[in-house]
């Protein structure tokens, strides 16, 4: 059955590749290009959909991370930025821009008294749970061109691919 889609720019890209390297079987370039091409232009949409409120993708996720938690709203650091992906260092600098933006405050831990929580503060939930309304409807307008069936389908392979790169209890 012949491929009825426009060509894209990963097709291009294939192309140079069989002139120049005929030997070379670069298939899996298709996926792998596609994905990473269609996670930078989500990303642009995403943070396009943040920017009315202020937020950078960065803050968004650790605010929806702080938010997804529940009431109290409140994780330890290192919490944060395991689920976050990221470094100590890193996370203390976005601590602090987040802190002062008044979106989060850091509490003793009365569990460890050398430790601290990051709790949202009134401001900085209700600023999430406005900005996360209009992220799913941004999400919902940018999947609206496919049908439920494909989005679903797609869903289920990416979960595949997603359990072969992710090693077994990192999340």
């Amino acid at each position: 059955m012949p491929d009825l889609r426009p060509p894209d720019a990963v097709d291009a890209i294939l192309a140079q590749w069989h002139t120049e390297r005929p030997d070379l079987d670069v298939s899996p370039m298709g996926p792998i290009g596609r994905l990473k091409r269609c996670a930078a232009l989500m990303d642009r949409r995403l943070e396009a959909a943040f920017a009315p409120f202020g937020l950078s993708f960065w803050e968004f996720d650790m605010l929806a991370t702080l938010r997804r938690s529940g009431a109290p709203f409140c994780l330890a650091p290192t919490t944060l930025f395991s689920t976050l992906m990221v470094t100590s260092g890193t996370m203390t600098h976005r601590m602090g821009k987040l802190e002062a933006s008044g979106w989060i405050e850091r509490l003793p831990n009365p569990a460890d008294a050398r430790g601290l929580l990051v709790q949202l503060t009134p401001a900085g939930l209700a600023l999430i749970d406005r900005a996360l309304e209009a992220h799913v409807a941004n999400e919902h307008a940018l999947l609206a061109p496919m049908r439920a069936s494909d989005v679903a389908a797609l869903d289920r392979r990416l979960a595949q691919l997603l359990a072969i790169l992710e090693p077994a209890g990192d999340s």
